[in-house]
């Protein structure tokens, strides 16, 4: 029996390993609206460039809440199109309301266009292509993974292909109005998830910032690798499609919407729109790296976003603050930061602890580098999982980073998909906007020296020369010598998970 599995899954391998997705599929281009159509965000956004200097105006989308809602209200009021890229949707009630919001501006004559990454985006293909029978609705996947078989195996079957993912974050509505960040279309980006809180930012962009991000969304929409979801074989009958339509009215506009009202209701957008937000006046760039970064060798020409940021770093005179999830620096990151340092900046950097990573491999190949990093001369600070504020009465709740930020001598500040690890800056593509404003960094940079020391530990060496970490909580100082707040089995995991090459990670 036992010789009987071998060779049956020796079988499913050898036949996923011929498994291939259909990139030969037809396919249309389509670019991005002009962005002088009438409509009413373009209305708002010459009323606001007539008052300001622009040459385009920006908000931080701090709250998960205020997040998901900006998204949702730019819907609502979506009048020509709607293009929306990621790397991550889940099946879950924020993906559903994204969906059934979607849908409802697609009713109104709205072109809707929808990239999704393929690996890790777990929606079904049958409710994907539910969204793609809409007629003004068009979904494509990136770099799909083989559908006959089974997808662990077509995975790694075609590993030196399907490793290399669309990672970029980017949702532009009528060509006027951008959002641009770390976060995926899933509950815990949104403060949804009762059990994990997800530190996130993205940053609204109005004006001349939105045409940038359009062509970033055209390029890679048009990209060989971009498949349509009508490539795949179709599961739906029309029967099924008016069914599944019927169950969207009744539970996705009303179950799922009632389930987070303070995500529905958030008036941000309209306090925008109406001037009782101000926007941050300032210049911008759309930093993104090329789809041929995916199907080219490792090499520095193609990491256009690191070297960009990298040049704008090495400018700083005084203070740079990073945020990121994920830190694998290498020796190259090493002497980088080191670098800086010596020319006087000082560079603090928050990144997540082993209790708080959600990717446990990921601290494995992090905590290495600590030592070196601190000895550079970094101020090295690590999230704490338990720094969560548990007013709402739920005790579960844990929190993890996953802001991807940066703030230089706060005057310039970037905000997108870039984590500074291996993965994101050699294997994967990424993108993110620069904005030039000295009253935006001015604010995220105080804002981030008094919230980090609050829901951080300081890593430092002691006497020593042994790794400690330092806090306050509840008033008074916490020193640990162990990764704090991190159980046996997950020091243990972390152990285990050194073998896993840092170029993967």
């Amino acid at each position: 029996m036992n010789l009987r599995r071998f060779l049956t899954f020796l079988v499913l391998l050898g036949l996923s390993g011929c498994a291939v997705a259909p990139f030969d599929y037809p396919r249309e281009s389509s670019v991005a609206i002009s962005p002088t159509e009438e409509t009413v965000l373009r209305q708002w956004t010459e009323d606001w460039l007539a008052a300001n200097p622009g040459p385009s105006g920006f908000y931080p989308l701090i709250s998960g809440h205020d997040a998901l809602g900006a998204r949702l209200a730019l819907m609502d009021v979506a009048e020509k199109s709607i293009d929306a890229q990621y790397f991550m949707m889940k099946g879950d009630v924020a993906g559903h309301v994204f969906a059934a919001t979607m849908i409802d501006a697609a009713d109104r004559g709205v072109r809707v266009r929808f990239l999704l990454d393929d690996v890790f985006t777990t929606v079904s293909d049958e409710e994907l292509e539910l969204l793609d029978a809409h007629p003004n609705i068009e979904m494509r996947l990136y770099n799909p993974i083989a559908r006959r078989g089974i997808g662990a195996f077509n995975f790694l079957a075609d590993f030196h292909r399907a490793n290399r993912r669309m990672h970029n974050k980017s949702f532009i509505v009528d060509n006027q109005v951008a959002i641009v960040g770390g976060r995926n279309i899933a509950d815990e980006y949104f403060e949804l998830n009762p059990k994990g809180v997800f530190l996130d930012l993205d940053v609204i962009g109005v004006g001349p910032i939105a045409a940038q991000v359009s062509a970033e969304f055209d390029e890679f929409w048009n990209d060989s690798r971009s498949l349509p979801m009508a490539a795949f074989a179709s599961r739906f009958s029309p029967e099924d499609l008016i069914q599944a339509r019927a169950d969207i009215d009744e539970t996705m506009r009303t179950v799922v919407r009632s389930a987070f009202n303070a995500a529905v209701n958030s008036q941000l957008l309209h306090d925008l729109i109406d001037g009782r937000q101000a926007l941050y006046s300032a210049r911008a760039e759309v930093i993104t790296d090329h789809p041929s970064k995916l199907t080219s060798e490792i090499a520095t020409d193609q990491e256009i976003l690191v070297q960009r940021l990298a040049e704008v770093i090495s400018g700083a005179e005084k203070e740079v603050i990073v945020f990121t999830p994920y830190f694998v620096p290498q020796e190259a990151g090493v002497a980088f930061w080191e670098s800086i340092v010596s020319n006087g900046v000082r560079v603090i950097i928050l990144t997540n602890s082993l209790a708080s990573n959600n990717h446990t491999a990921v601290h494995a190949g992090y905590a290495k580098y600590r030592k070196p990093i601190i000895q550079a001369g970094v101020e090295l600070y690590e999230a704490r999982v338990d720094a969560v504020d548990h007013s709402g009465g739920n005790e579960a709740e844990k929190l993890t980073l996953h802001t991807k930020a940066m703030v230089i001598d706060r005057e310039i500040v970037f905000v997108g998909s870039l984590n500074l690890d291996p993965r994101s800056i050699e294997i994967n593509s990424e993108m993110g906007v620069l904005i030039h404003s000295a009253e935006l960094g001015e604010e995220l940079a105080d804002t981030a020296l008094q919230v980090i020391p609050s829901i951080a530990y300081r890593v430092e060496l002691n006497s020593k020369d042994k790794l400690q970490w330092r806090a306050t909580i509840d008033g008074e100082e916490v020193i640990e010598t162990s990764e704090p707040l991190a159980s046996g089995w997950r020091k243990f995991s972390a152990f285990l998970l050194k073998i896993v090459p840092d170029s993967q990670l």
